[in-house]
């Protein structure tokens, strides 16, 4: 199992992508994401990270989370993530491809919700049940030979690790989702797969059959920001991981989101987060932990 505590000395190699099954497990110090000058990557699969020993830091989308043994952090696809490299750190990793688990699988979860990073500190039995939920998985890993049924066996051990993760943030017996929750939900979804086409409103509450004010209405309520806040709160975002973790010009990136004109893209960048695009790009480069938290717009 994997102890609390417990290193682990392995070469980093490559980052820990899913296996034959769709699911990999491995440690920190195995993967290129444990160097000790780290550049932010972004994955195109789920990463959940446990940390065994040692203290240091994740970055996630740009939120810097102390790390300590018992500390578990679920990063989603597309995030931008680096750990900070430092010594002696170590963490039980397992990865999975997006669309390995479907949604009757893992009630009460939104595996694909790209919002802020899912992290807790774990008390100690706690992480001793999660730790070999980790365990179990790696070893099934190791040892099973490519095929149906250990491919569906690893499924169902990766679906019961992360409902045990449910059941400490989310135990049963809590309320249904408000009528207003749902409807933010299947906003931010339907943002998920269009940001980068529209940063309009109406666009949005047109696809999902609702006015502008019910969006608004749903967003205040979930978020405290208007919908055109989230929209854009959700357009800077995709911004600063193109900005970190590609080599595009700010010109490309700024096509790519929707602004034809790289001064349009600039004046909008600097409004949300309030550095210019190329002074936002240096700073992650030369020094990843001074990295500003998005400007809060008040509209």
């Amino acid at each position: 199992m994997f102890s609390i505590g417990q290193r682990t000395r392995q070469p980093a190699a490559m980052p820990p992508a899913p296996a034959w099954a769709g699911v990999g497990a491995c440690t920190l110090p195995e993967t290129e994401l444990a160097v000790r000058q780290p550049a932010p990557q972004r994955l195109p699969y789920h990463l959940l990270a446990l940390t065994t020993a040692g203290q240091g830091t994740v970055e996630v989308d740009f939120d810097t989370r102390e790390c300590r043994p018992g500390t578990v952090v679920w990063i989603r696809p597309g995030q931008a993530v680096r750990f900070g490299g430092q010594e002696g750190l170590d963490a039980a990793l397992v990865s999975w491809e997006p669309q390995l688990l479907s949604g009757d699988q893992l009630p009460g979860l939104t595996t694909e919700d790209a919002g802020p990073t899912a992290s807790r500190d774990l008390q100690r039995t706690d992480a001793e049940t999660i730790g070999d939920g980790f365990a179990r998985l790696a070893g099934d890993c190791d040892r099973l030979s490519p095929g149906p049924v250990a491919a569906s066996l690893l499924r169902h051990e990766l679906a019961v690790l992360l409902l045990r993760m449910a059941l400490l943030t989310r135990p049963d017996g809590e309320s249904p989702p408000s009528a207003e929750a749902r409807t933010f939900a299947r906003f931010r979804r339907t943002l998920e797969e269009g940001h980068a086409a529209s940063r309009r409103v109406e666009d949005y509450a047109a696809q999902l059959g609702c006015s502008v004010r019910t969006l608004t209405r749903a967003s205040l309520a979930t978020t405290g920001r208007t919908a055109k806040q989230v929209v854009d709160d959700r357009v800077a975002l995709e911004a600063r991981r193109m900005l970190a973790c590609t080599d595009d010009s700010v010109a490309e990136v700024g096509r790519s989101l929707g602004f034809p004109e790289p001064t349009n893209f600039g004046r909008f960048f600097h409004r949300e987060v309030g550095q210019s695009p190329g002074t936002f790009r240096a700073g992650v480069r030369d020094g990843w932990n001074h990295v500003p938290e998005q400007r809060v717009a008040v509209e």
